[in-house]
């Protein structure tokens, strides 16, 4: 296991006992080396592009994506609980070769960041379906224009399991 995962699943499980949804599941999928992953552009992930909230580690939990620009879509995340900041990521979406890949960054409240200078953690692309996109222990899953669900897989092998988001789209001013 690669130092980026363990990041992921040490700040997942440092939130576990609040969390709801965890259970083991079958929402995510592991990347395959020997399969590699299919060919994709941006517009099979456009959908994500808006506002999403909803709750997740015990408080709120809320992500911004941009509409596809260039090779990328780009997102700002955080979790927020008793009305503090916990922690934030900057995530990208990239068209890399003829696919994607999902690629994060952690950040403390003050903005210190979690991975090294030159680190990122990156999921690698599985699989694309109409409403779901499948990366390396992440999902996203188009539930309706106003709703979304992301699955993270964490823990350790053999004892993995999902945490899931469940996002309702924000509406804004008019």
């Amino acid at each position: 296991m690669n130092k980026n995962r363990l990041v992921v699943i040490a700040l997942a499980l440092s939130f576990s006992i609040q969390c709801f949804g965890q259970g083991k599941s079958q929402n995510t999928l592991q990347f395959d080396e020997a399969a590699g992953s299919p060919k994709a552009g941006l517009s099979a992930v456009a959908w994500i592009a808006g506002h999403w909230r909803g709750e997740a580690f015990g408080g709120i939990a809320e992500e911004v994506w941009t509409p596809p620009l260039g090779d990328s879509m780009m997102a700002a995340f955080k979790v927020t609980v008793d009305g503090k900041v916990k922690f934030y990521e900057l995530v990208t979406i990239m068209e890399q070769g003829d696919t994607l890949i999902l690629k994060l960054k952690h950040f403390s409240s003050k903005l210190h960041g979690w991975e090294e200078k030159e680190e990122t953690v990156d999921f690698k692309l599985v699989k694309v379906m109409e409403d779901t996109v499948y990366f390396d222990g992440m999902t996203f899953e188009k539930v309706s224009d106003e709703e979304m669900n992301v699955y993270v897989l964490t823990g350790d092998e053999g004892a993995e399991q999902e945490t899931k988001f469940a996002y309702s789209r924000v509406k804004t001013p008019e």
